[in-house]
């Protein structure tokens, strides 16, 4: 029996080599990103104060009683909406009776010495009047006018009709104070005013500082209103004027803040939450917060490194005021991060 031979062919085996998991970032998974730079700015910090609603004093008007008398009717209650020129009440004075006697007077007075001067001047004409007649006829006439024209002055300023003396409002806007009732004593002497009008088209809020937080707010500082009557709105506006006063019955110094008032929603006295921002002295590098990675109580972002590489990059936040966030740490300015998709970033550069 041959001796037969089985051959194998060799079987050289090649090392395989490991396959690159790692996660790689494109030049065009880049291009699709947005970037943020990083800026520097003032810190800012929010403080939380409270106020009031007051009417804008240059669209507000006092009325005080001209003359003495006694109210006769009452025609508005407060809280009122008035326009211009209408009547809020009258009363009965004996003073308005001694002004319209005096301006019948000054009429019969201004009458009777122009037809004296027309018949003085006639006469000189004709040679039967001295120039000295002539000259006092025109000097009589010139002082009745005179009086005429004080007579109507008063009267146009205390205005009247058969029912007495008329108090009317100056100007359109809501009655927000009335002293007076109907059958009222009135002087004229009295420092108590009867009514207040208020246009509220436009209003002041005033804001209690307290003495810690006198020195964090200034005059520009932006700030957000908010009232119990309307606690989804948000009103706006910048303090217009710092009062270096300090209330001695509230201990408190006052600010103001003019805003519009659209449809007079805000009304006097009402209780408004202030939220001043206010700035610091520290410049801290400001990111948006829609750029940040929330993972184990600690902060990242996702810093670009030039144009081909990117690189998780832990931050220490200072303090966030809205959706702005002030990095103390991790971040200088001129940086550049990415602002979309940076969680899917993150997740596969972390692995």
């Amino acid at each position: 029996m041959g001796t037969s031979a089985l051959l194998f062919p060799g079987c050289t085996r090649q090392t395989e080599k490991p396959l690159d998991t790692k996660f790689k970032v494109t030049d065009s998974l880049l291009n699709s990103l947005v970037t943020d730079t990083v800026k520097e700015a003032s810190a800012l910090s929010e403080i939380t104060l409270t106020g009031t609603i007051a009417p804008d004093e240059n669209k507000m008007a006092k009325i005080y009683p001209m003359v003495s008398g006694i109210t006769r009717d009452v025609h508005v209650l407060l809280g009122d909406v008035v326009s211009k020129g209408q009547t809020l009440a009258t009363m009965r004075s004996t003073e308005v009776a001694g002004f319209s006697k005096d301006m019948i007077s000054s009429e019969a007075d201004l009458r009777n010495t122009k037809r004296i001067m027309e018949s003085t001047q006639d006469m000189y004409k004709s040679g039967l009047a001295s120039g000295k007649d002539l000259e006092q006829a025109r000097s009589d006439y010139q002082k009745a006018m005179a009086e005429h024209n004080r007579a109507s002055s008063v009267m146009s300023i205390n205005h009247s009709d058969s029912r007495g003396y008329v108090i009317k409002a100056p100007i359109s806007g809501y009655v927000v104070e009335k002293n007076v009732t109907g059958n009222m004593q009135v002087r004229a002497d009295n420092s108590q005013n009867l009514f207040t009008i208020a246009d509220l088209s436009s209003v002041y809020i005033l804001i209690n500082i307290y003495e810690s937080d006198i020195t964090s707010v200034q005059t520009g500082y932006p700030v957000k209103i908010t009232t119990l009557a309307y606690p989804g709105k948000v009103f706006t506006g910048h303090i217009d004027k710092v009062y270096n006063m300090i209330d001695p019955d509230m201990k408190v110094m006052r600010a103001r803040v003019k805003i519009e008032n659209p449809g007079n929603l805000l009304k006097p006295q009402m209780f408004a939450n202030v939220v001043v921002s206010a700035k610091s002295n520290q410049d801290l590098p400001v990111i948006n917060t829609r750029a940040i990675v929330l993972d184990n109580d600690r902060n990242y972002v996702i810093v670009r490194d030039g144009k081909a590489g990117v690189h998780i990059q832990p931050i220490t936040i200072s303090k966030r005021l809205e959706d702005h966030a002030y990095i103390s740490s991790g971040l200088k300015p001129g940086d550049q991060i990415i602002a979309s998709r940076q969680l899917f970033l993150y997740e596969s550069l972390k692995k």
